[in-house]
């Protein structure tokens, strides 16, 4: 089915999910990449102590406040 085609059908609100390759699907910049950083004890023991408080991982902390900075200084 052409583009064109499909874009007809989806501006009509027919279901276009059979004509998609889901499993090809990938999300563009969000693929994960793994990194590794070394901190003090006393800032991983920060770390804990507000993710034991909201109820998350070490690691959702970090991604969140990093998150953050990252809008802040666009």
């Amino acid at each position: 089915m052409k583009a064109s085609k499909l874009d007809e059908k989806f501006d009509r609100g027919e279901s276009v999910i059979d004509f998609l390759a889901l499993d090809k699907a990938r999300r563009p910049n969000l693929e994960i990449k793994r990194v590794n950083i070394d901190f003090p004890n006393w800032m991983v023991e920060a770390l804990d102590k507000e993710a034991r408080r909201i109820g998350v991982t070490r690691q959702a902390v970090i991604k969140m406040w990093i998150a953050e900075r990252l809008k802040e200084t666009r």
